[in-house]
């Protein structure tokens, strides 16, 4: 298999704010947005979480072939640490969707274990299908999914708790005081069930693969303090994500937008675009180290039309505090 190749200098992104900032065509994507008045309470957060699952549940439905997902093989070689890293190192994969990131990562790391989590029960069958036909048998060892909405559901205490740590009270009450629920002993898989009588300890490393951008704004701080707990200290967040002024971003009509930076599309999933300012204060906000952030503008052409796209993702890499 050819190595995937990491790249992000195409152009510059500066050159390509100035152009999308002076274009009359695209000036209501820079227009404020104002929010609905009223409060949404906690029923109205279920509700619109079940509504996202739908969604994203019919999606990974639509899209089942797998032809619509190509493996991220590039992101060992922007993340190396997931290949670097010890023996029986842990990483947890939040938003696996069909696994176009979770089977580099096996492929990538014999010794590397793979927990891996999504809203979408669609989106674990998809991703299941795709390691188990691999027919790797060391992949089915290493890879555990399991179904969660981080966004409004706190990890599986399983995944975070370690009682030789001489600070875990004071991080469970850190971690799980916000109200949003501990839960999750009855997991889909029959590996989480039986891991729920026992902890691991936290886990190496978690990754945040166009992820994020399918969240509400205001879900996204909790979000990522949910990341931050799971980690061990000293662990690494990978986050890849959509970037301002992306292609698929100006694309959007206005009828689209439930946001500032923030779209729905026809299918009911949402789709943020972070500058680097928000990503920053999302993640220093939520406790992490800044090791890197930048944003990656990269040229593609379409093999049909031929014509060239510039696409906009923001790289980053942060770190728990020892």
């Amino acid at each position: 298999m050819r190595k995937a190749e990491y790249f992000s200098k195409d152009f510059d992104w500066d050159e390509l704010r100035v152009q999308v900032e002076n274009d009359p065509s695209f000036s209501y994507h820079l227009l404020p947005f104002q929010p609905n008045p009223i409060s949404i309470s906690l029923a109205d957060e279920v509700h619109y979480a079940a509504a996202g699952s739908h969604a994203w549940n019919a999606f990974h439905h639509r899209h089942a072939s797998g032809k619509f997902f190509k493996e991220r093989r590039y992101l060992l070689e922007e993340f190396p640490e997931l290949v670097n890293c010890k023996e029986n190192s842990k990483v947890l994969e939040v938003g696996c969707g069909n696994g176009s990131t979770v089977l580099p990562i096996l492929r990538g790391n014999e010794n590397i274990i793979v927990y891996a989590c999504d809203c979408s029960n669609e989106a674990l069958e998809r991703v299941k299908e795709t390691v188990y036909a691999s027919n790797k048998v060391s992949f089915e060892h290493r890879f555990h999914p399991f179904c969660c909405d981080f966004s409004v559901t706190a990890f599986p205490t399983w995944l975070a708790c370690n009682p030789c740590q001489e600070n875990i009270a004071q991080t469970q009450q850190l971690c799980f005081s916000d109200g949003r629920g501990k839960s999750q002993k009855n997991l889909n898989d029959s590996y989480s069930l039986s891991e729920s009588r026992c902890c691991i300890g936290g886990v190496d490393f978690v990754t945040l693969i166009f992820t994020l951008s399918a969240l509400p704004l205001h879900r996204m701080p909790e979000s990522i303090k949910e990341c931050f707990s799971v980690l061990k200290p000293g662990g690494l967040l990978f986050f890849r994500d959509y970037g301002l002024y992306d292609m698929s971003m100006l694309r959007f009509e206005m009828d689209k937008r439930v946001g500032f930076r923030e779209y729905m599309r026809s299918d009911g999933t949402r789709s943020y675009f972070f500058c680097l300012d928000t990503v920053r204060n999302l993640f220093v906000g939520a406790g992490f180290t800044e090791l890197e952030l930048e944003y990656c503008c990269v040229k593609s052409v379409n093999r049909r039309n031929g014509k060239s796209m510039r696409r906009v993702w923001v790289h980053g890499k942060f770190q728990k505090p020892v």
